[in-house]
């Protein structure tokens, strides 16, 4: 029986055959807040549908999971992280402490959540992107350099891939930003695009041989 068991499988043409997890696309969750949700935009100007258009182009094999919600701070997205991590991912992307810079919160405070998500997605084994912020200028300097302070120290963590300031040649350049000066217009989002899609596929590859 069982010597006729191994013949079958070996006769069993291979598109018969149940997918490798190395053949799956690699998931990789963008948790964010309304930078990743894509405030003010139509949903296919968005990160997210931009990013995996992006990424469909160059036959990546990666999906993006959507977990941007606007107006969430660090604490708020390290409450809902284990809902999110319920969808399975390989890899994620961290865009967070925009709100807690518009807030004024404690950049300590929002060290120990940062460093909880990190830590967390460590656990299960789940490579992380960190995308860096800066805080409003006018929090003041002091304010501002206590709060940059805390990304520079989350960016030497072990295994994670670092993108200095998500709005990297966005912000401070009203044609591709929205009438707050705060959110990206669609011509912002595809300048976002432009550079995180080459990392998240290194991304996806560490994903891969992890």
């Amino acid at each position: 029986m069982a010597r006729a068991l191994f013949l079958w499988l070996i006769l069993l043409p291979a598109a018969a055959m149940p997918a490798r997890a190395a053949d799956r696309p690699i998931r990789v969750l963008a948790l964010g807040d309304s930078l990743t949700a894509g405030y003010g935009l139509a949903h296919a100007d968005s990160f997210v549908p931009r990013l995996q258009a992006a990424l469909d182009e160059k036959g990546g094999g990666i999906t993006i999971l959507d977990g941007g919600v606007s107006g969430d701070t660090s604490a708020d997205a390290l409450a809902r992280l284990d809902w999110a991590l319920g969808d399975a991912p390989d890899a994620a992307i961290v865009e967070l402490g925009g709100n807690d810079g518009l807030r004024g919160l404690e950049p300590a405070r929002m060290e120990r959540n940062l460093t909880a998500i990190l830590d967390r997605l460590r656990q299960a084994h789940v490579p992380v992107l960190l995308s860096g912020m800066y805080a409003p200028p006018n929090m003041g300097a002091s304010y501002g350099q206590s709060f940059r302070t805390v990304f520079d120290r989350l960016s030497h963590r072990p295994g994670i891939m670092w993108d200095p300031f998500f709005l990297k040649g966005v912000a401070a350049h009203p044609e591709l930003e929205q009438p707050d000066h705060i959110h990206p217009n669609p011509a912002g989002v595809g300048v976002i695009v432009q550079r995180l899609a080459p990392l998240v596929e290194r991304l996806a590859q560490d994903a891969r041989r992890s």
